[in-house]
């Protein structure tokens, strides 16, 4: 992988499946942090479980809180407050895919909004930024929504890209509307096909089904051509100072033994 200063701070982002804990113990060191998915179907309770678990083995944990999922303000106090007993100062809120919503949040501005007047309970939170086309959302409102969530939050994930000069030219366009928020720049890691097509059977036979219906195109490249020391080649400008790339948000698809050979070179 490449040396440049923002290609140093890694993130992993794993998907709650029954084994993953275990291979996060087994690959992952504790320096590296681990971010954790929610399911639209199975809800908020299996991230902040595993969060809780892997908090108790010395990991910094960054769960999702999609917004969709949490019912209403009672509910989000309840899981703020787990989350600060466990150790957690981190957070990503993106809406999330649950529809109907579970409750009154319908956008992750809505409950940005309400953890700032909880008082902040969380040192960082994370929002999504958007490289290529949302595909619900127009470019346009993609980019106004992170204008406006801004405040609320302390760094940007973009969603995984494939195109190197697309991901480059983003990140151009949100300094220039003037969101200077850091962004960990998201890319898929290194995993094999037919591992990541085993792991999209083990998050249930719907969500599977959305999964693969929506990022067809992810399979394709990450079965041919894609390579993530090709990407970060060829997105090498990205090292830009005034870019204020901070880092990278590696999605391993649970592939955490062959994402940290990766990161570290082995």
């Amino acid at each position: 992988m490449r040396n440049d200063d923002w290609s140093r701070t890694i993130r992993y982002e794993i998907i709650p499946t029954p084994s993953v804990e275990e291979r996060v113990v087994e690959s992952v060191p504790l320096s590296v942090p681990v971010t954790i998915t929610a399911s639209p179907t199975k809800g908020l309770g299996p991230t902040l479980a595993l969060a809780e678990r892997l908090a108790g083995h010395g990991y910094r944990v960054v769960p999702h809180v999609s917004a969709r999922l949490v019912v209403d303000d009672v509910h989000l106090k309840e899981i703020v407050e787990r989350l600060v007993r466990a150790g957690v100062d981190d957070v990503f809120v993106p809406a999330g895919d649950a529809d109907p919503p579970a409750g009154r949040y319908h956008c992750a501005l809505q409950l940005l909004a309400e953890l700032t007047a909880l008082g902040r309970p969380f040192r960082h939170v994370g929002i999504t930024g958007y490289p290529q086309s949302h595909p619900s959302i127009d470019d346009d409102i993609a980019v106004q929504a992170m204008w406006d969530k801004r405040t609320h939050a302390t760094y940007i994930v973009s969603n995984l890209c494939f195109d190197a000069a697309v991901l480059t030219a983003w990140v151009r366009r949100v300094r220039r509307r003037g969101v200077d928020l850091p962004i960990h720049v998201g890319l898929a890691g290194p995993v094999a096909r037919t591992k990541l097509l085993s792991m999209a059977g083990k998050i249930g036979v719907a969500e599977s089904a959305r999964f693969l219906g929506r990022h067809l195109s992810w399979f394709a490249r990450i079965a041919t051509t894609y390579s993530p020391d090709t990407l970060l080649a060829k997105a090498s400008d990205l090292s830009t100072p005034d870019l204020s790339v901070a880092g990278l948000h590696v999605y391993t698809f649970n592939q955490l033994a062959e994402a940290e050979r990766w990161r570290t070179g082995r």
